[in-house]
Formats: C-alpha cells, sequence, structure tokens
C-alpha cells in the first residue's frame, strides 16, 4: 500500500486564502497534529504558497485529492497531477460540516476585563 501524504496550508497559507480574520481557527501545529494521529495518515506536510503545486511537483503523487467545493478540473494542481499519468479527484462536499460553517453559528470570543477570552479548541470531522 502506498503511503498517505497531507499537504496542509500552514497559518500564512490559510490567511492567504481570505476566509475572514481569526482563520485559521487553530493554528497549523494543532492542525498538523490532528492529521498525523489519523492512522490513515503517513506523512503531513505543510506548504506556504497559495497551492501547493511546487510541493505536487516535486512529490509527483499518483492521485491528487480536494475537497468537493473547489472545480478539480480547473485547478492546476489538477493539470500537474495529470501530467505524469496521476489522477485528481473531488471528495463530495457535506454542507454544514465546514469550518465556514462553524464559524458562522460558533459564538464569539467572550469578553472579559476589557479583554478578549479564546478557547482554544480543535475541530475534528470523525464520520466513519
Amino acid at each position: 500500500m502506498r503511503p498517505l501524504l497531507v499537504a496542509l496550508n500552514s497559518d500564512v497559507s490559510a490567511r492567504a486564502l481570505g476566509k475572514g480574520p481569526g482563520r485559521p481557527l487553530n493554528d497549523e501545529h494543532d492542525r498538523a497534529l490532528v492529521l498525523a494521529a489519523l492512522q490513515a495518515v503517513d506523512f503531513v506536510v505543510l506548504f506556504d504558497e497559495p497551492t501547493p503545486c511546487e510541493l505536487i511537483a516535486r512529490i509527483r503523487p499518483d492521485v491528487y485529492v480536494k475537497g468537493g467545493d473547489y472545480d478539480v478540473e480547473r485547478l492546476r494542481e489538477a493539470e500537474l497531477v495529470r501530467g505524469w499519468g496521476g489522477r485528481a479527484v473531488a471528495i463530495p462536499f457535506v454542507s454544514g460540516y465546514s469550518t465556514t460553517s462553524l464559524v458562522r453559528t460558533h459564538p464569539r470570543p467572550l469578553k472579559r476585563g476589557g479583554s478578549t477570552v479564546v478557547n482554544r479548541a480543535v475541530f475534528l470531522d470523525a464520520t466513519a
């Protein structure tokens, strides 16, 4: 069985996606630890660029997987992978389970004595 490598947006890269203030909710270290703890994941690597094209070109994966909220046919990453005979696929998007949905429904941080109280949390979709 081939190893599973997960490329993860660094905090810098995630902020550049323009999803709003306070993003990402969890820092890159915490997000990487959660992914690395999954039994199916062999390696986690962070990337700072807007897309993982440079990393993909170096690793040359057989399969590139992206979330279903992206049109994989329009991504430069997919074109790269297909260039050496690999596959690019999109996994189904499950409405209501994105970080953006959590941010919309989660209460704002509490204010105590003029300072903001932020509780750190890791959100993990544990569907089987």
